[in-house]
């Protein structure tokens, strides 16, 4: 990857600029990371039902135009400033609900719906400054989670599991999601005994 730490990057999105039209291929501006986010460059990205719902708007807060995804895997492309255990090159998943680590939510062993990171569909903007880090010839694009239909895109450093290299992100990108939903959801709230044969439907 060429060095293109601290710039702007241009790059291709699929905008969605109302609800339920067609997504549009567009040539988007993505600002650096600033304290304690990171930037990704998306390789694989997945489509969940949660993206879908929240384009067509039907039940849902209508919020345009907007890049969708969070279901993704990708490397680190720049960190912001305060993020130290991640680094350029590192590849990594993106996890809608993150964690901050330092929220008494974070350090309880009955939750992990961080007080700053849980998961908030309706939040367009990045914590950080209240701003987006997407535009397009200066209008303001907004985020979705970790909006990874995109080519480049800007979480908090708390939305990104790093992962081992050798582990094929093609596949693995879609645990991004689904393991915190379904199988992992599941065993955090049954706590099954170790060595429990159990079975998870839906």
């Amino acid at each position: 990857m060429a060095n293109t730490e601290g710039q702007v990057i241009r790059c291709r999105a699929a905008v969605a600029w109302e609800a339920g039209k067609p997504l549009m291929i567009e040539e988007v501006q993505v600002a650096p990371p600033q304290a304690m986010e990171v930037r990704v460059k998306i390789l694989y990205s997945s489509l969940c039902h949660s993206d879908v719902s929240f384009w067509e708007a039907t039940d849902r807060l209508p919020i345009f135009p907007r890049i969708f995804g969070h279901e993704a895997g990708g490397i680190i492309e720049s960190v912001g400033e305060g993020v130290t255990d991640l680094k350029p090159g590192d590849h990594v998943l993106t996890i809608f609900t993150g964690e901050c680590k330092e929220c008494a939510d974070c350090k309880s062993e009955e939750s992990n719906l961080c007080s700053l990171l849980r998961v908030d569909p309706n939040r367009p903007v990045m914590h950080t400054n209240n701003n987006s880090r997407f535009s397009i010839n200066g209008k303001t694009i907004y985020h979705f989670l970790g909006s990874t239909f995109s080519e480049y895109t800007v979480v908090h450093y708390g939305c990104i599991a790093k992962i081992n290299p050798l582990a094929p992100l093609d596949k693995v990108a879609l645990l991004s999601c689904g393991i915190a939903t379904g199988l992992g959801a599941a065993l955090n709230v049954a706590k099954p005994f170790k060595g429990s044969t159990i079975s998870v439907f839906g």
